[in-house]
C-alpha cells in the first residue's frame, strides 16, 4: 500500500516553522548587527579615509606651493 500524502499537515507544519524562524530573527539580526566589531571596523575605515583625505590635500598644497 502506497504512503499517502498530507499536503494540509504539510502546509500547516512549513508555515509553523517559518513562523517560530521570523520570530527568532530580530534578535539574530540585533546581534550580528550591532556587535563592537562592526562599530569598531567602521571607525577604523572612516579614520583611515579621512587620514588619506588629509593626505592628498597636504600634498596638492606642497605641490602649489613649490610651482608658485
Amino acid at each position: 500500500m502506497p504512503h499517502r500524502t498530507r499536503p494540509l499537515m504539510g502546509l500547516l507544519i512549513f508555515t509553523g516553522i517559518n513562523a517560530v524562524l521570523v520570530q527568532t530573527i530580530t534578535p539574530v539580526y540585533d546581534f550580528v548587527c550591532f556587535l563592537p566589531y562592526w562599530e569598531r571596523r567602521r571607525e577604523r575605515i572612516r579614520q583611515e579615509l579621512h587620514s588619506q583625505l588629509a593626505q592628498t590635500q597636504h600634498m596638492k598644497a606642497t605641490t602649489q606651493a613649490s610651482i608658485c
